[in-house]
Order: structure tokens, then sequence, then C-alpha cells
């Protein structure tokens, strides 16, 4: 249905010549239905909707592109020369997809970009691509059917369009162990990284401030709870509360909205680089190799900031009046622990970001991958509800093999300020855990962990609302 409503509204696409006025004018004329002589936002969108190519944020990246004046709307120079510019790029991308220069893409050559993109895709899969973009059934696009079907795209790059299903799926829920972020070379030029980061990491800090309650009871959890002390979720709550009142539900929130700023920036630069370092020159990364580089970034930035992520969790298990802040609580460790108190339960934290890394980046695009393969008929996109689903499940997957390990770590956060002859080892202490509580003894607390994806999910999209993501 959404083919025939495109061709009727581009009828004259297959004949369009980059100088001809009057195809753009015969476009313009059917978007601009107040007949104002502009096409705004609202226009666009439902010009867009109307073609069955709406995606979310499209028409406002559309709008922003051309708008020289910056009136919030397009009219007919704007929209004439953002189409002609947007034209030139398709018309590059198109010639690097045709390797064999006959003027058409085939299945073979959709295969063999996506397998410079690092993505191994099967022949029905490029066929099931290839056909979303086919209008005449030949299973080959020429440049007309590549124009039409991109023409009201924002996006004009095979990468571009590829990136799109990565920058779609990631979830804050406070644990910050997932594959760094991955950006186009056109984006690092543009400066749309930064913008992508900055509205990450704001997301981020609402989500951590929405989630805090259910973090602090899980910590609580962690840390006290055991077989003949048990802590139920309510009960958990309860506790904080009678002691420190509804507000104590919040603490140690600060501090970890705080780290947000500098784990980012450290992983993302750490990211690139280890990335130059384990590919050849000009070649694009690999998955296993993207897990290399994602789990060294990691560690990088973890042993940055690790001693943020101590004072964390001190601030969010200290009693009423325990400390005055955040500062007096690193002072007071420091004078009465010593600086190896802020590497406490490091090595765990390390080593837990290898399996949630690993799994995570793998079920992902496992998921995604086995996805593509039944439902790609109309689409080679997802879409950002299948991608969020696919990094629900991926993180939960991640979160189950990490988690003894961030227990263990949590614990000996915890437990730093005992007599050195006290302090217990990774080893010894997971061996406590499993002889007094047994093997689910390292599983404390992981429910309102799996809790905090539910309200991580509702922020999510809010951010896909507020800051669209890159788009088609």
């Amino acid at each position: 249905m959404y083919q025939t409503l495109r061709t009727l509204l581009l009828s004259n696409a297959r004949c369009w010549d980059a100088d001809s006025q009057r195809s753009y004018q015969d476009l313009f004329e059917r978007l601009d239905t107040n007949k104002d002589g502009k096409v705004d936002v609202a226009e666009l969108r439902a010009g867009l909707k109307a073609m069955g190519i709406f995606r979310q944020g499209a028409a406002q990246k559309i709008v922003s592109s051309g708008d020289q004046n910056k009136d919030g709307c397009l009219d007919f120079n704007e929209f004439t020369k953002y189409l002609k510019e947007h034209e030139k790029k398709l018309r590059l991308t198109f010639k690097s997809l045709d390797r064999n220069n006959d003027g058409r893409i085939d299945a073979s050559e959709i295969q063999q970009s996506l397998a410079e993109l690092g993505i191994d895709v099967s022949r029905e899969d490029a066929l099931k691509i290839l056909q979303s973009m086919d209008i005449d059934g030949t299973m080959m696009v020429d440049w007309n059917e590549w124009r039409e079907h991109f023409l009201l795209y924002p996006g004009h790059n095979l990468e571009q369009i590829i990136r799109y299903w990565k920058h779609s799926s990631v979830l804050d829920i406070g644990d910050s162990l997932a594959i760094p972020d991955e950006f186009t070379e056109e984006e690092k030029s543009s400066g749309g990284w930064w913008k992508q980061l900055v509205s990450g990491a704001v997301a981020g800090a609402v989500s951590r401030t929405g989630t805090a309650p259910l973090d602090r009871v899980k910590v609580f959890m962690q840390v006290h709870s055991s077989k003949s002390n048990r802590i139920s979720l309510v009960g958990g709550f309860k506790q904080m509360i009678v002691e420190g009142g509804p507000a104590s539900l919040w603490r140690g929130n600060g501090i970890n909205v705080l780290k947000i700023a500098p784990e980012t920036a450290i992983k993302f630069m750490a990211y690139e680089q280890y990335k130059k370092l384990l590919t050849s020159e000009g070649k694009k990364i690999e998955t296993h190799k993207r897990f290399m580089a994602g789990s060294l970034a990691g560690a990088t930035a973890q042993t940055a900031i690790y001693p943020m992520e101590v004072l964390k969790t001190r601030l969010t298990l200290r009693k009423t009046g325990q400390y005055a802040g955040m500062f007096d609580c690193a002072k007071k460790i420091l004078r009465k622990e010593g600086v190896k108190a802020f590497y406490k339960g490091y090595i765990p934290n390390l080593l837990g970001i290898i399996p949630y890394a690993g799994i995570d980046l793998a079920v992902y695009e496992s998921l995604k991958n086995t996805w593509l393969s039944y439902h790609a008929k109309d689409s080679a996109n997802p879409g950002v509800l299948v991608l969020l689903c696919c990094g629900t499940i991926s993180s939960t997957c991640g979160q189950l093999a990490s988690y003894p390990l961030a227990l263990v770590r949590t614990r000996m956060q915890a437990q730093a300020s005992l007599d050195a002859s006290d302090q217990p080892t990774m080893t010894s202490l997971v061996k406590k855990i499993v002889a007094k509580d047994g093997f689910f003894g390292l599983y404390r607390g992981i429910l309102p962990n799996f809790m905090k994806v539910i309200p991580a999910i509702y922020f999510f999209l809010e951010k896909n609302r507020l800051y669209p993501m890159p788009c088609l």
C-alpha cells in the first residue's frame, strides 16, 4: 500500500533530472498543504507518513538541514537546494554500491557492502533488503529507484543506515559496562558525535535519577541480605525510609550522575584509540575486535573513575549524619583507610566487564540478525522498538553473567573500612557467600536491578522523542 502512495506522490521521480525545477515544484506543492508557500515540519511529517517512509525525527532533520534563514520551515528555494545537494550525495553512495558499474545494484553488491561494514548477511537477507527498494520487480535497483526510495530520507550513505541500528539500543541502568557508541567519520567531522554523547549523558542522568531508589535498595540487599537476614524489596524500602525518610532513597545518586560525563568521555576516546590499534588502516572493525576494543575502553574508563564508584557505594549505604557530603566522605576514607580503600573491589569490577560486554554484544547482534532474517520484508531497518527489545534482552543476559562479580565488588567496597586482617579477598568472599547462602546468594538484589530496566525504557523512549537519533 505504501509503495502505491509513494508512487502517486512521487509520480515523476523516475524521469527527474537534477536541475528539473518543474518536478521539484510539483513535489513542493503536494507537500505544502496549506498553500502558504512554505513547508513546515508538520506538513513534511504528514507527507512522509503518506509515503510510508516516516521515521522519528526525519522531518525535523530535513527542515533543519535546509532551513537557511532559520524560520522553522522551507520555502521553495530552500527545498530545491536541499534536494539537489541530497541527490548529489545519494548519487555518490549509489556509485559506491554499484561495484560493476552497470547502473544497477544487486543482492551480491549489497552483501559485499554490508560485509565491509562488519555485518554478514545471507543472500536471502540481501534480497529482502533489495526488495524494500525495488519498484519494478526485477530484484535489481537502478538509480531512479534508489533516488525515489531515499529522496526524503535525511541520511544519504549506507554507513549511516547501518549505524542507525547501533544508535538505537543503549539502555542506561547505571552499570556502564556496555560497548561504547560508534560514530561515522561524517558524524565526527560535523560534530554530530558530541551531540549524541551529550544527549545520551543528559538522558542517562535523568534515567539514573529516576531509578535511584531501586539502585539503592539493590546495593542495600547486596551488602546486608542473607539467609539469616532476609531483606525483601518492600522490606528494604521500609528500612531505608524509617532510617532516613523518603529523601534517603536518593542517597548516592549525585555522584552516580556526576561520573557519567568523565566515564563517557574517557570510554569514547579510549575506544577510538583501541580500534585504531586493533584494525588496519581503512578497514572496518570486525565484531570480535569491537568487543576487544570495547572491553579495553571500559577497563580504562573504570580505572580512571573507580574511586567515584567506591564513593557512590559508601554514600548509598551511609546512615543519616555519617557524611556531610561527597567530599567529606572522601576525606574520611582517605584519613582512616588510606588510598588503597578507593580501589577495593577493582579486580572483580574489571572482570565483570568481559562477560557483560561480550554477551551483551553477541546476543544483541544475534537477535537483530534473526529478526531481519524473518521480518525484514518492507524495510532493512528493524525500527526503534525492535532494537529496544534486542537491547533489553541482551543487557539482561549480560547482567546475569556478570552480576555475581558486581555483588562481590560492592561487598568489597562496603567492607573496605574493616581491619586489614578482616578484609576478604575476592575468592574468599565468593566462597563465604556460597557456603553461607548457596549459589543464589551471589544474585542477592538482582530483582531491583532487573526492575530498573522498566523506567530506563521509558526514559530511553523520551530521549528518542526529545533528542531524535540519526535516522534514514
